[in-house]
């Protein structure tokens, strides 16, 4: 994980919008699916369900673990100050959005969604913008639906996935543009910035887990695979 959120940290600010869309379209598919040395979402899904034996203790205990792994990836990443920003910053932007997307689908998943289908994806990507800022972008027409419309819709459509992706490297980018200036100047202060990291990353994955949890509404009450 550590890689792959280096490399995708330098990228978001030098790529174009379609370059950036696929760049983080793979980010999203290593998130689901995982690798050897990091359990993809339905993996960890699978193991919270076993862990727990029901399906919304599951789904709570999926959203701790990843509320405490973002607060520590925020502080690892920002407790170096301003001798390690420019690499630590675009890690730490990297690295909370695979768990974001993780978890985000490992709740999907535990509600009845297939997470392999391209329009689940896509649903999933757009709900890393958080409630407010999907609300506002379908109020001003700007994108068409929330993500659980565009989980279920009829068929997928390639368009607005390209979208979606661009929107959200977009939001990801802007962090790293300065948006969240006054984040950014308090981590440059070593131990202080770690704290922060840590609370600031925390809060925004708890409020994604909100968010997912009730967007994404359980579709039946067949068991989930275990992986």
């Amino acid at each position: 994980m550590a890689n792959a959120a280096s490399d995708f940290g330098k990228q978001l600010v030098t790529r174009t919008p379609e370059v950036a869309g696929g760049l983080l379209r793979s980010i999203v598919d290593f998130a689901i699916d995982g690798s050897t040395a990091f359990p993809g979402a339905k993996t960890t899904a699978a193991r919270s369900l076993q862990s727990k034996g029901d399906r919304e203790q599951a789904i709570d205990s999926l959203a701790r673990y990843h509320v405490s792994m973002a607060s520590m990836q925020g502080f690892l990443t920002s407790v170096g100050g301003l001798i390690t920003l420019p690499v630590g910053l675009p890690a730490n932007i990297a690295g909370l959005a695979v768990l974001s997307v993780r978890m985000i689908a490992g709740i999907a998943h535990l509600r009845g969604y297939d997470v392999d289908d391209r329009r689940v994806r896509a649903a999933l990507t757009l709900a890393m913008l958080g409630d407010d800022e999907v609300r506002r972008l379908v109020a001003d027409g700007k994108l068409p639906a929330s993500p659980l419309a565009i989980a279920t819709a009829p068929m997928f459509d390639p368009a607005l996935d390209q979208r979606i992706s661009e929107r959200v490297m977009g939001a990801l980018a802007g962090r790293l543009g300065g948006k969240h200036l006054a984040v950014v100047v308090v981590r440059r202060i070593p131990l202080v910035g770690g704290g922060v990291g840590a609370a600031v990353d925390g809060w925004l994955t708890f409020g994604l887990a909100g968010y997912a949890k009730r967007e994404f509404v359980a579709r039946h009450q067949a068991s989930i695979p275990r992986q």
